[in-house]
């Protein structure tokens, strides 16, 4: 994703600047205890919303964006001129609504009258479908008196770009509008640079006492025991009145929407455990948050509030993540990605006939050029994945109609791997920026101080990345097996070039010396000698041979790497470490469990369940939803890990490493092609003796799996199983 998100923490921890594209906070961004805790987001499709505890929007980051634009940015809610006083508040398991629970502070005088503190429950209810911000506001009187309610609403949409909102500087904006009002309605209105009239529209049920541009009031007669609701709407075009038809209607399609999402594909259930299942069921519902159903089918969104949009690295290892679950993901990513697949070469996008997106936008900023992002592809790894993906969906599911559809972009992006991609000519995929708007650093530590020399020197580029090298060599035995499948002849030949790959990662970026690769090649082919978790990718391809790969697993799992936690990005005693910093030294989820994976592949299925646990008991302090990074401080007894303060929150491959951790764990491999579910050496994280895997469907059968702790060791029991399906046990 793009670069780092550490600029506010830079004055509080030393931790240094990202790129020009980093997120720029301030104070008021952080100012609950926990910097996780703040973050209340709802979305739907391309549309989503971030508000305080309160449920209010208060600027910085906050706000309705809807197609990478803010349509509100102050919406805050008072009674009796003061914010009430929040009892709690959060979001539904499903991921659907906000709810916050508030009660009144001391009413001024009305008419004689006045209420005390705590007489009055106020409810507001809250979420996204269609492009809108639906909202019901419930008043109920539990004092023994009457009482009058002043309620009132200050609101703004300033049309804030995205990138904008991160920080990012513009010279010029286009011009807004005095807003309009008429009764119950504000209607909003920017004209953009870009040619485009972009409008907002809020609206009430009932009529304010007082309506300005800025600020609706009203005056509520409560009786006592009574209650009273107030539905308010806010979307990019003008709406029918509020009311509670309209509100209930649309709860129960956004309601109804999800769970359909939530359900595709097989379900996993840990029934002596429902802490466990509680986290299995809010990272599933994270996963489909995310999701938006495009015309090419589901997209993985990488995260809210500075992603939410599709990106090619994510949404592949996302996919990915899901495959033995849910194939219905990887089909969705490989063919949004097809139809994005660049056909021309150009500087400012980073693009080359062949390559995958990186990332796309929609906002005023990247329509006229002021980011590249609009169309993005300075990913250096997205292609290799891509290609990659593509085989692991075919094992996984025998549909090569799709990937005979595809066939011409896989070939185009190997083409792309073999030709513009090696820049040196050295057989090695290398990145260089095409123009100083793009990103500096292309690989998934794209913060400009992630990759480095030993003793802290940036390389000079092109730079080739250990783990790009891995994707790449996936992506050349993927075509070769996908060959044998559809009967190509260049099989042999995509065999072969596999194989160089694998002996130049071997030659150039192993060091005896320290047990372990290289994270990459500078311009000149030497080598940055940094320790990373790069590392761990290259297992997950299969690529080290069994000897390195245990010596690489054995530092991974060492002190140096691990924080109780999970496993750092860099390992401790490197140059530029720092545990607040965005990719040097922090934890992401998702690096740790492509770790795990790649340490299961080589047998270390015991090593998985150990970082299983660790990842389950970060999840556990972060209220069972894994955030996109945290602080690699190491864990002492009775401490939480420590959160970095503005993680992406949700975020799909956070949510969806707990899936590829527990695959890697039981050791399940699928292979659609024989009609085969291969169960190799099952092990369960510690404290779950018992798993159930239901409706696992492998072609044209289904089958269910309960894996039992017996003893020291995990057995497997097929339960249900229809049509030509089986089950077949390794150890």
């Amino acid at each position: 994703m793009v670069a780092s998100q550490a600029d506010d923490v830079i004055h509080r921890t030393g931790a240094l600047m990202d790129d020009a594209y980093s997120v720029q906070t301030t104070a008021a961004d952080t100012s609950e205890a926990d910097g996780l805790e703040r973050l209340m987001a709802l979305k739907d499709a391309d549309t989503f919303l971030v508000a305080d505890g309160w449920g209010d929007l208060k600027g910085g980051a906050d706000g309705l964006f809807d197609h990478d634009t803010r349509l509100l940015s102050r919406f805050v809610m008072t009674v009796g001129l003061a914010r009430p006083s929040r009892l709690s508040s959060g979001v539904s398991q499903d991921n659907v609504y906000f709810t916050c629970h508030s009660t009144n502070r001391p009413l001024p005088p009305m008419g004689g009258r006045s209420a005390p503190a705590g007489v009055l429950h106020i409810e507001r209810r809250r979420f996204v479908r269609d492009r809108r911000m639906f909202e019901r506001v419930r008043m109920v009187n539990h004092g023994i008196e009457d009482v009058l309610l002043p309620l009132a609403f200050d609101f703004a949409a300033d049309f804030a770009d995205i990138f904008q909102v991160r920080g990012t500087p513009r010279e010029r904006r286009g011009i807004l509008e005095p807003p309009t009002q008429d009764g119950r309605r504000v209607t909003f209105r920017y004209a953009g640079l870009d040619g485009v009239l972009r409008t907002s529209c809020l609206a009430f049920s009932e009529p304010p006492a007082r309506l300005t541009g800025s600020r609706a009031e009203f005056m509520f007669s409560l009786p006592k025991g009574k209650r009273c609701d107030l539905y308010v709407e806010c979307g990019p075009d003008r709406c029918d009145t509020p009311d509670r038809a309209r509100y209930r209607l649309n709860a129960v399609q956004a309601r109804v929407a999800m769970r359909t999402r939530r359900r595709r594909g097989a379900s996993l259930r840990g029934p002596r455990s429902p802490r466990f299942n509680d986290w299995l069921d809010q990272s599933r519902a994270d996963v489909a948050l995310l999701t938006t159903d495009l015309p090419t089918g589901p997209y993985p969104y990488a995260g809210t509030p500075w992603f939410s949009t599709p990106f090619g690295r994510d949404g592949i290892i996302t996919a990915w993540q899901m495959l033995w679950l849910d194939p219905s993901l990887a089909k969705g990513v490989l063919t949004y990605l097809a139809m994005r697949q660049a056909t021309e070469f150009s500087a400012f996008q980073d693009s080359a006939p062949g390559k995958i997106m990186h990332e796309t936008r929609g906002g005023e900023m990247s329509a006229l050029g002021e980011v590249p992002f609009g169309l993005y592809y300075g990913g250096v790894d997205t292609t290799g994945l891509f290609v990659a993906l593509a085989g692991a969906y075919a094992r996984r599911t025998g549909d090569f109609d799709l990937i005979r559809r595809l066939w011409p972009n896989l070939i185009a992006a190997v083409g792309w791997m073999k030709d513009h991609g090696d820049i040196q000519g050295d057989g090695l995929i290398s990145y260089q920026r095409g123009a100083e708007t793009g990103l500096s650093n292309q690989g998934w530590k794209d913060s400009e101080d992630s990759i480095f020399h030993s003793d802290g020197r940036f390389p000079k580029g092109p730079i080739a990345l250990l783990e790009v090298q891995g994707y790449a060599y996936a992506a050349w035995q993927a075509m070769a097996e996908l060959a044998a499948a559809t009967g190509d002849d260049r099989q042999a030949e995509w065999a072969a070039q596999a194989e160089r790959v694998r002996a130049l990662v071997e030659d150039r970026f192993w060091m005896e010396d320290e047990g372990f690769y290289a994270i990459a090649l500078d311009g000149d082919g030497a080598q940055c000698r940094s320790i990373g978790s790069n590392a761990g990718h290259l297992l997950f391809t299969g690529l080290p041979s069994v000897e390195r790969a245990k010596r690489v697993t054995k530092r991974l799992l060492s002190a140096e790497f691990r924080s109780g936690w999970g496993i750092r990005t860099l390992a401790t005693g490197q140059a530029r470490f720092n545990p607040m910093s965005y990719h040097n030294g922090s934890v992401w989820p998702h690096d740790t469990a492509m770790a795990a994976a790649g340490m299961a592949r080589y047998g270390e299925r015991r090593a998985v369940a150990l970082l299983l646990g660790e990842i389950y008991a970060s999840a556990a302090h972060f209220h069972l939803r894994l955030p996109e990074l945290f602080c690699g401080f190491e864990r002492n007894p009775g401490e939480p890990p420590i959160a970095y303060p503005v993680a992406c929150l949700p975020q799909a491959w956070a949510a969806g490493s707990v899936f590829l951790m527990l695959q890697s764990a039981l050791g399940v491999n699928i292979d659609a092609v024989a009609g085969v579910v291969e169960i190799d050496d099952p092990v369960l994280p510690s404290g779950i003796d018992r798993l159930n895997v239901t409706n696992l469907r492998v072609r044209d059968g289904v089958v269910d799996l309960a894996f039992q702790q017996m003893g020291l060791h995990t057995v497997v029991i097929p339960q249900r199983r229809e049509g030509p399906v089986s089950v077949r046990t390794v150890r």
